[in-house]
């Protein structure tokens, strides 16, 4: 793998002085598929019934396949719209130290992106209707090879996919062999990305725009609506896709505030914790559903 690859800045971000400059004037039109993926429809069904989404995240084979399956299966049950599906990786520069370990862990239990594609197979087969996007880094995908690895996650049931280490710089690499394979292609932006870099963020980007509420990474500072609120205005002025607001929320209060500013929200590093203090996978959903609870009243 060439070695840029695996050092490009996790949310997307370049030099400006060697990435293109763009001029903040038009909405971002959506790009990709022809049809309507799970997670196009998801959101249009939500807009409809006036409710905010809630997205959790889990890592794959943490602490193993079987508990990881069983947790992703019950997510719906507990009020989650959309599930990212974590596929552990040994260099994952993005993640804070509760993801870290719980990576670590998939991977010394015999986690791989095969066993994470077979998660979603198994999934699949009692539920044909909550979108799943994977979440990782190139890596993988690139030792894989894009195109078997695309066809292979079609094929499984996965609906998007966030490559947190692949800037819009190299969307010909796998965000335009996704998009044409059918699959969202999700982007991530930041505090950091200004009105000259958004169009470029924005691009390419389908399904919807993960905003991450803080700088640095997961888990690592609680996110605060005040904030997130103008941020999220100024991405939904440049695009009409959903802005999912990420990072820093690990409580129902938190859920409702900061999805009461966007078209929802996402959280990771806190259900992890829950994992990885060994909590029954009942335990673990009950904590799931008071944050879905706290989105949805957003």
């Amino acid at each position: 793998m060439p070695q840029d690859k695996a050092r490009a800045d996790p949310f997307g971000r370049r030099m400006l002085d060697s990435a293109p400059v763009f001029a903040h004037t038009h909405k971002a039109p959506r790009q990709g598929q022809d049809q309507m993926t799970r997670i196009d429809q998801t959101f249009a069904k939500l807009k409809s019934d006036g409710r905010k989404a809630f997205v959790a995240y889990i890592m794959g084979g943490d602490p193993d396949l079987e508990t990881s399956l069983a947790v992703m299966q019950g997510l719906p049950g507990a009020g989650v719209d959309i599930i990212e599906l974590g596929v552990p990786f040994t260099d994952p520069m993005a993640d804070g130290p509760t993801i870290q370990l719980a990576g670590q862990r998939a991977l010394e239990g015999g986690q791989t992106l095969e066993k994470t594609l077979e998660m979603v197979r198994r999934f699949r087969a009692g539920n044909d209707a909550t979108p799943i996007v994977l979440m990782g880094y190139y890596n993988p995908i690139y030792n894989r090879g894009v195109d078997v690895f695309l066809r292979d996650a079609r094929a499984a049931g996965v609906d998007g996919l966030i490559v947190v280490d692949l800037p819009p710089e190299e969307d010909s690499e796998l965000c335009l062999p996704a998009q044409a394979a059918g699959l969202n292609f999700i982007r991530l932006a930041t505090p950091t990305t200004d009105d000259r870099r958004l169009p470029k963020v924005l691009q390419n980007t389908s399904g919807f725009v993960y905003y991450v509420s803080i700088t640095g990474i997961t888990g690592a500072a609680s996110a605060q609506a005040t904030q997130v609120g103008p941020e999220v205005a100024r991405i939904k002025a440049a695009t009409d896709l959903p802005v999912i607001v990420g990072f820093g929320i690990s409580t129902p209060q938190t859920a409702e505030q900061i999805a009461s500013v966007a078209d929802g929200c996402v959280v990771g590093s806190a259900i992890v914790k829950e994992i990885a203090d060994g909590k029954p996978v009942a335990d673990v959903l009950d904590y799931v559903r008071s944050l879905a609870d706290g989105a949805h009243r957003g």
